[in-house]
């Protein structure tokens, strides 16, 4: 795990993982990662990727979806107000590239860049479900900064920060092995219900912080407080409603505010 500052960008740091690819990998992106030589280094590799496109900051993919194809193989340029110091590449050179249009249920268009070219091998149509492969990625990251608060810091050091960060990955680790260990008793309360249910995320995280201090000073046996655990998991649970549609809230979180860090003690200038 590594640490750094803001001034650091999502693509910088993401190459930084180039040790663990593997030839033939797919890896998927979010948005922010598409830019031509940060493509460019996953094609050097053999490493292929799939990222979501912002189509209103990306001009192939506006002329793309002005188009009305489904998938459209095409040339990607860099961009020519950027230095090219350093660089394996030069103004005038490009990359092939496809991109593909996922329709989502309430009207929404989604655009996917690729390296898989191939459209008898990789049809457009298993785009959708192959970048929904990423979810738990993001539904994870979603836990930890909305449900953790793993922004509300305790401290400005980079001890503090470390800190406050495993403690959030370790109460996560925490909840899913609970969870886990509930996977037969759930299936058992499950029967002859219209829905499955899982263990409500949320109000589990909460019933084990009020928690976690006994079982590591062990104020309590820990076999007690896992079975009180447990059994509060088991009481609040919420039904699974597959290919259920809920409408994107575009900017959710965007306008929301820093959590502050109150300082306990005076600047030493």
């Amino acid at each position: 795990m590594q640490f750094h500052s803001l001034s650091k960008g999502e693509r910088e740091l993401a190459l930084r993982h180039t040790n663990r690819w593997k030839s033939r990998d797919l890896i998927i992106y979010d948005r922010g990662y598409p830019s031509y030589g940060f493509i460019n280094e996953h094609i050097k590799r053999d490493v292929d990727c799939l990222i979501r496109v912002t189509t209103a900051s990306f001009a192939i993919a506006k002329n793309f979806i002005a188009g009305g194809k489904k998938s459209l193989i095409t040339e990607m340029k860099p961009n020519n107000r950027h230095s090219f110091k350093d660089k394996d590449y030069h103004k005038d050179s490009f990359l092939k590239v496809r991109l593909i249009r996922v329709d989502l249920p309430g009207g929404e268009v989604e655009v996917l860049i690729t390296t898989l070219l191939d459209s008898q091998r990789y049809p457009a149509k298993m785009f959708r479900e192959l970048y929904f492969l990423r979810w738990g990625v993001e539904t994870f990251y979603n836990e930890l900064k909305n449900k953790l608060k793993v922004e509300h810091f305790t401290g400005y050091s980079q001890v503090s920060i470390q800190q406050d960060f495993f403690c959030a990955i370790f109460i996560s680790n925490l909840q899913s092995v609970i969870v886990n260990d509930l996977t037969d008793e759930l299936v058992i309360q499950n029967q002859d219900k219209q829905y499955n249910y899982k263990v409500n995320t949320n109000l589990s995280y909460g019933f084990l912080k009020n928690r976690v201090l006994e079982l590591l000073c062990e104020q309590a046996p820990l076999d007690k407080v896992f079975q009180e655990l447990e059994t509060l998991f088991l009481k609040h649970t919420i039904p699974i409603r597959n290919n259920r549609t809920v409408e994107r809230q575009v900017g959710k979180y965007r306008a929301r505010t820093r959590p502050k860090v109150t300082k306990n003690q005076r600047d030493a200038i």
